[in-house]
């Protein structure tokens, strides 16, 4: 085992401050909503859809092949999987355990097969429709939220163009009128076949795939990906069937041409910058005890600036 990267105490809190001051800019606000007994139909997503709490999304971690030096370093040996070394407090390599190796090759198989697709730019978001179609208006996900168009004429959209959803965790939450109108049928066994890098929740999930890994994942790859996904969250919600706009989100039309080239756009940049994050969640996995490696076809397609494919 090669020897560790040793960051000198200044320098290791200077991160961990810096990590702890991005990350509040999500949590405090979300904290200080819940305590008032508010719902925010955007961001709270983040931390409910998601099941990394705020106190761990701000915690500070140096990832595997680093150790910590100074006396302050020794308030890791609190947390599970530290230990105290010649160089200084570091992760465990024994606690990289029988599960936590499962999680990392399943993670390293999905996000290898995702990397290795060009981005698909037409699904437009319609799985947030599908979610409401045919849906009484006290029983849809938000009914704090009124729908742009009302029941009816969100029912006329999802009946006048084609909904191409191949995320599983987004097609769960179709209502059962919506569920035949899919042009896929992903369940959790064909995930690995499906997900695709233009899609919007594969992205944001990458922030999941992070935290998975936990702690075995630099706390900035975490932030990274936890900052990816809020952006996301933001477009998703936009281009949803409900009126923000009293949250301050104007709407992105997918009912028209025009909002469904916008969303494309968008959609065809977030996988743009989807694509390093995961390349380097693909690397973290393969350097992980025992970890996974990809086939040298799949590490170079990882970070290139693949051409996109939006055909139906």
């Amino acid at each position: 085992m090669s020897a560790p990267v040793v960051l000198a105490e200044q320098d290791w809190q200077a991160r961990e401050q810096a990590h702890v001051e991005r990350m509040r800019a999500w949590t405090v606000p979300h904290q200080e909503r819940k305590a008032r007994g508010e719902k925010h139909p955007v961001l709270d997503f983040l931390f409910t859809y998601y099941s990394h709490r705020p106190g761990h999304v701000e915690r500070w971690q140096p990832g595997p092949g680093v150790a910590l030096g100074g006396p302050a370093a020794r308030r890791f040996l609190d947390r599970p999987a530290y230990v105290e070394t010649e160089a200084g407090v570091q992760l465990d390599p024994a606690a990289f355990t029988g599960r936590r190796a499962r999680t990392a090759e399943f993670v390293h198989r999905l996000l290898s097969a995702t990397a290795s697709r060009s981005p698909r730019l037409s699904c437009f978001g319609l799985h947030e429709w599908a979610m409401v179609y045919r849906e009484p208006a006290d029983s849809v996900r938000h009914a704090q939220v009124p729908l742009r168009l009302g029941s009816a004429g969100t029912d006329s959209v999802v009946e006048s163009l084609e909904i191409r959803c191949g995320h599983y965790d987004a097609f769960r939450f179709f209502t059962g009128p919506a569920r035949p109108r899919n042009t896929l049928e992903p369940s959790r066994e064909t995930q690995v076949e499906l997900e695709q890098p233009g899609c919007l929740h594969a992205n944001m999930d990458l922030f999941k795939w992070a935290y998975k890994l936990d702690p075995f994942v630099p706390a900035e790859l975490v932030g990274d990906c936890f900052e990816l996904a809020a952006d996301i969250r933001e477009l998703d919600m936009r281009a949803s069937p409900y009126d923000l706009t009293g949250y301050g989100y104007s709407p992105v039309p997918v009912e028209t041409a025009e909002g469904r080239a916008d969303y494309a756009r968008a959609q065809a940049g977030f996988a743009r910058r989807a694509a390093p994050l995961r390349a380097r969640l693909l690397a973290l996995c393969a350097a992980l005890p025992g970890g996974p490696r990809a086939p040298e076809s799949l590490r170079s397609a990882e970070s290139a600036d693949y051409p996109v494919d939006n055909s139906a």
